[in-house]
């Protein structure tokens, strides 16, 4: 198990704009040879964007873009036709295959933290498609049969404890609270790596909530 902690991300983005950013991978103009990825996961950013405040239309493409709101809103808008409001809850995924371009604002009163995580597919080409799902559950996992990969959400009270899937590559994100995972303590931002994950479990230390990947590799 390989805990990155919140203080070791890079910190890119445009705060004279508005924009806040936090990179766990190599990312834009930060390289880092020896962290380019981890299974299928290829960006873990953490975005803070001010009122007004945001990404204006770019391209993306071969990429995977799997967003997770903290709190706030954040507006959607996308090639293809598509223009959501994604909220705290939301499973936001944007498969930008062959090639599409899209918006990405906070056209609310309130800032704006959201979770967005890159995942490299299996295979290249294909057809962009977007798909939201609203206020997912704890018990209901996102698949990303793209990149061949498994998002679970889990919310934990105190001492309550969910197991980390078993599988190849399991990536844990502490979104908010405290816990404990193999002996380690993991607090907001913090992330673990685990290859061959087997038979582990995350306590929560104080409320807290986690994003987990499962991956094949």
């Amino acid at each position: 198990m390989d805990v990155r902690r919140a203080t070791e991300r890079y910190r890119g983005g445009d705060p004279e704009a508005g924009i806040e950013s936090l990179h766990a991978f190599s990312f834009g103009p930060h390289y880092d040879p020896g962290n380019l990825r981890f299974g299928a996961l290829i960006a873990c950013n953490e975005e803070r964007l001010a009122p007004g405040a945001g990404f204006d239309e770019h391209p993306h493409s071969r990429t995977e873009i799997v967003t997770w709101v903290v709190e706030g809103e954040l507006t959607h808008r996308d090639s293809t036709g598509h223009e959501t409001v994604v909220r705290a809850g939301d499973v936001q995924h944007l498969s930008s295959a062959a090639g599409v371009r899209h918006v990405e604002r906070n056209d609310g009163p309130d800032p704006v933290t959201f979770v967005q995580m890159w995942l490299a597919p299996l295979e290249p080409g294909g057809d962009p498609s977007y798909e939201i799902v609203h206020g997912i559950a704890d018990s209901t996992p996102y698949a990303v049969p793209e990149a061949g990969a498994m998002l679970h959400v889990r919310r934990l009270r105190a001492g309550e404890r969910t197991a980390v899937p078993d599988g190849a590559c399991a990536y844990v994100h502490v979104v908010r609270g405290e816990v404990s995972l193999d002996g380690e303590e993991l607090g907001p931002g913090d992330a673990a790596r685990i290859t061959d994950a087997k038979d582990l479990e995350a306590v929560g230390v104080t409320g807290a909530e986690l994003l987990l990947w499962e991956m094949a590799g």
